[in-house]
């Protein structure tokens, strides 16, 4: 068998130990002067055996700059056109719907703190009574002027809530119908100007001065009055003269020639004259046409208010007696007259026949 123990193919220098080469001993001699075995590569024949491994101080790295600061910018100045941006679009929703909600509590309580503001006036008011004195404050004429306020009138304070807006629609329909007037006193002047008529220049005058505190007295105080103290006397009279009072709305729409009125009539004639004059006209008509409309709807109101109120024609009547003999001057002169009969009584008894 020892024939097969060589092999004729095997190499006599692969016989020797592999452990006694030399590079392994010279590596496992001076292991402390190589590196690891991870970087060496016994194999390889044309690399011989690596440097010898030299612990270096660790080189640290230097600290690094700090980054520069930012540069402070001024905060950008926003325009007041500009919008601001306080959130996302949801966000400024959610504000919006606040402010919009604070406002409107804000509306409330305002309107609030006025009808306590009036409550308490009226309070007021009716604490100081009927025979509390009152300074007048109608017509709101300068303290220089010679005649002074004639009237008390305060319509937030002596009418009850309900009947404010009618009374003060009312109060603007007179001011729309004295300033209807002076218009056409205006207007007709300019037509005598024209015309070299002065009738109705000098009615317009007449009109002016007469319908303008006579239509105050006569019929806005007596609606006032019927609305502060339910009135059924004040009441009756109101509708009595407004009645004349829409007729002669009616009557100046129109414009009767000499009449003293700009009405519709007097600027068609105008016309054939002078068609600026015309025109002035025919806008004065249409003033005394708003004014007669305006009244009819108003009277209207008033009567529809009226019937609401418990008011009646015997109620008128008891008040009307109660006013007259309650009256002061009424009493004084029934006074007077009895005091004269008696004395004429007792002359003529005591006389010789």
């Amino acid at each position: 068998m020892a024939q097969y123990e060589n092999s004729p193919f095997a190499d006599p220098a692969e016989d020797s130990n592999p452990f006694q080469d030399p590079a392994v001993i010279q590596h496992t001699t001076q292991s402390n002067q190589y590196a690891t075995l991870d970087v060496y590569n016994p194999f390889d024949t044309n690399q011989g055996p690596p440097p010898a491994y030299q612990s270096q101080p660790a080189v640290q790295p230097s600290p690094a700059p700090p980054p520069p600061a930012p540069a402070v910018q001024p905060p950008k100045k926003q325009s007041p056109a500009e919008p601001k941006n306080y959130g996302s679009y949801g966000t400024q929703e959610v504000t919006a719907a606040a402010t919009a909600e604070l406002l409107k509590r804000q509306e409330e309580l305002e309107r609030k703190a006025a009808e306590l503001d009036r409550r308490e006036r009226e309070l007021q008011s009716a604490a100081l009574g009927s025979t509390a004195s009152r300074q007048n404050n109608w017509p709101p004429l300068p303290k220089f002027c010679p005649v002074q306020p004639c009237f008390y009138q305060d319509i937030g304070v002596e009418i009850p809530q309900g009947f404010q807006k009618t009374v003060t629609c009312m109060y603007y329909l007179w001011i729309f119908n004295a300033g209807s007037l002076m218009l056409n006193m205006l207007t007709c002047f300019a037509w005598l100007c024209v015309s070299a008529e002065g009738t109705d220049f000098g009615l317009s005058i007449l009109w002016a001065l007469l319908f303008t505190p006579c239509s105050y007295v006569c019929w806005f105080r007596p609606l006032y009055k019927a609305f502060r103290s339910d009135s059924s006397f004040n009441f009756f009279a109101f509708f009595f003269i407004f009645c004349v009072q829409d007729v002669v709305f009616v009557l100046s729409a129109i414009g009767i020639p000499h009449w003293g009125y700009s009405g519709w009539i007097l600027a068609l004639t105008a016309l054939k004259t002078n068609i600026g004059v015309a025109v002035i006209m025919m806008v004065t008509a249409t003033f005394f046409s708003t004014s007669a409309i305006l009244g009819i709807l108003m009277l209207q109101r008033v009567h529809s208010l009226y019937r609401r109120t418990g008011a009646s024609f015997q109620k008128a009547q008891e008040e009307f007696a109660t006013g007259v003999f309650s009256n002061k001057t009424v009493q004084t002169a029934a006074a007077n007259a009895a005091a004269s009969a008696a004395a004429g009584a007792t002359q003529g008894a005591f006389q010789p026949h």
